[in-house]
């Protein structure tokens, strides 16, 4: 049986949604624009998208490429992040380096992308995972050095070798602050997309939204689009929140509220 703050959860984004949508249709039928679309016509569009079979394929093109950038990006930063964070020398070693390289936008690496790989999936694989690739490192490396000393040497008492500590009490103690880095790198991945489609691919969501501009000012397309990248956005933020409810991400929850 939903509770009533369940119910308020789900109602009060809703309502807000809908009244957003309205205030939409309002302005632009006061203003009388002939430019920008009304909600009717962005749904049209996305139907007309659907009814010529683009409009899923450019979906999938964009979370693929999202999908490949990310992943090569978790399996390596997260491994990183716990090294630095686990032996300082080595940090002090490489942080100069990350310092520097994680001010860099990954779009100013796009001249270089196209470069190196052409006008492939490979380019746009490449800015997503240097997007995602410092966030997930710095997240890590400083959840590592978070966890309470008094957790290290109780572990050590109980006879764990470093291999064992970091599985059992360091990495579940800094699973917290792994999991917004990975949240901040999602939403910096799916922004990466959508630029770099502009540019280095033929399908995508960005690429809709620049075709859409340039063959016929489509800008129904163009907001349909953009629509389409806030939702997806959103749900896949969701699904990675869906991760603190693991039990051994509320253990780490947990101690860092006592």
């Amino acid at each position: 049986m939903p509770t009533r703050s369940d119910v308020e959860r789900f109602l009060l984004p809703l309502g807000t949604a809908a009244v957003a949508v309205g205030v939409w249709a309002l302005a632009v039928r006061l203003s009388h624009t002939n430019v920008f679309p009304s909600p009717l016509k962005v749904l049209a569009g996305l139907k007309e998208l659907a009814g010529k079979g683009v409009l899923w394929r450019y979906v999938a093109d964009s979370l693929r490429r999202v999908a490949t950038g990310y992943l090569l990006a978790l399996f390596l930063g997260v491994p990183a992040g716990l090294a630095f964070g686990w032996m300082p020398r080595l940090a002090s070693a490489f942080n100069p380096v990350i310092q520097m390289a994680r001010p860099i936008s990954p779009l100013a690496w796009m001249p270089l992308a196209i470069l190196w790989f052409g006008v492939s999936e490979a380019a746009p694989a490449f800015l997503i995972f240097l997007g995602a690739f410092f966030p997930i490192v710095v997240a890590s490396m400083n959840g590592v050095r978070s966890v309470p000393a008094m957790y290290l040497q109780a572990g050590r008492n109980f006879g764990l070798g470093a291999p064992r500590l970091l599985a059992r009490v360091v990495f579940p103690a800094a699973l917290p602050q792994i999991l917004v880095g990975l949240r901040i790198a999602l939403g910096i991945a799916w922004l990466v997309v959508v630029a770099a489609e502009m540019i280095a691919v033929d399908s995508g969501l960005g690429y809709l939204i620049i075709d859409s501009r340039n063959a016929g000012k489509r800008y129904d397309l163009v907001v349909a689009g953009m629509l389409l990248i806030g939702v997806i956005g959103l749900l896949l933020d969701i699904l990675v929140r869906q991760l603190e409810k693991l039990k051994t991400v509320r253990w780490g929850f947990q101690q860092e509220s006592a």
